[in-house]
């Protein structure tokens, strides 16, 4: 079993090994493609979703998904069981899932484990880059654009919303909190809406922060805890300190889990800063695909989608 443990944690934060296709990227949008496009040097692929009502004519939001460590913008896309899809077609957005390099992004934790890191790549230049591309190819409508990803997705999201700030509206993070790095370094131009998903019982990422791996296995950077990352983005936004707290219902009383909702609001200019605290919930994508054996990264709710309530937070946010 250690040996098990030992290999997963090598993976940092495991999402499904899904290799991607590779194809050159064109001028038409075609409903649901693998494309590429060069940046600094390197070809950089993504998966694109448009909806089925795309109007050329219409300017429409753009939700960009981040795969995990280890992971693809393909098997981004297994892991939302298409989720994302369909609501981008029941409510006319573009979905993007691109692609880390060697399935990782740099989320400036300054690693030597992973390609990303130990070149230092630019991965805030190619989102950027890739958001200048779809507006170029598109009518991607640029005061609403969004970025959501899980663990190293989720961690890149953070980082997005620091340097980017100037081009994202709001992020959503699953099963990660802020890491220790960012909250010294990053200063955004303007406020972020954020929505944090993490699990009480992560075995990867513990809740009260610290270390990021599995208890006996490799340690891949440190993370604040759940209070101290919502105080950031709260301190951010310039919200309220004390939240509004709420219960989800316990749609499925069979998956151990419970959803709380704390609400940091009104904030200054209308942004918003919230969390979904997974009580019993592990380093999953709530309403999603279980990748791995909840032996290993724990229990998936299935009280809330999060497709639906990251999609829900960011429908209330433009760019101000």
């Amino acid at each position: 079993m250690m040996r098990i443990l030992s290999r997963v944690s090598g993976v940092l934060i495991i999402l499904l090994l899904f290799s991607s296709r590779t194809a050159t990227a064109q001028n038409s949008l075609d409903r649901e493609l693998t494309r590429s496009i060069h940046v600094d040097g390197l070809e950089r692929t993504y998966q694109l979703h448009t909806p089925s009502s795309y109007d050329p004519s219409r300017s429409v939001p753009l939700v960009i998904l981040l795969h995990g460590g280890g992971g693809t913008g393909q098997g981004m896309e297994k892991l939302t069981l298409g989720g994302f899809n369909r609501i981008a077609d029941r409510e006319g957005f573009i979905v993007v899932y691109p692609d880390g390099i060697e399935k990782h992004w740099n989320d400036g934790r300054g690693l030597e484990a992973y390609r990303a890191h130990r070149e230092n790549m630019d991965d805030v230049g190619f989102i950027s880059t890739l958001i200048d591309h779809l507006i170029k190819i598109s009518k991607v409508d640029p005061n609403r654009i969004y970025a959501a990803g899980i663990s190293n997705g989720g961690q890149f999201s953070q980082r997005l919303a620091c340097e980017l700030s100037d081009r994202i509206a709001a992020i959503g993070v699953v099963a990660i909190q802020l890491p220790e790095h960012l909250s010294t370094s990053c200063s955004p131009k303007r406020p972020v809406s954020v929505l944090m998903m993490p699990g009480t019982e992560d075995p990867l990422v513990p809740w009260e922060g610290g270390e990021i791996g599995f208890r006996r296995g490799r340690k891949f950077g440190r993370v604040l805890s759940v209070p101290e990352s919502m105080r950031f983005w709260a301190n951010q936004n310039q919200c309220p300190l004390s939240p509004l707290i709420t219960h989800e219902p316990d749609r499925d009383p069979k998956d151990d889990t419970r959803v709380r909702r704390e609400g940091y609001g009104p904030c200054s200019r209308g942004n918003e800063v919230l969390l979904y605290a997974i009580e019993g919930g592990g380093h999953t994508w709530p309403g999603g695909h279980p990748y791995l054996p909840s032996w290993i990264i724990g229990k998936t709710s299935r009280d809330i989608d999060a497709n639906e309530v990251i999609w829900d937070f960011f429908k209330r946010h433009v760019l101000r």
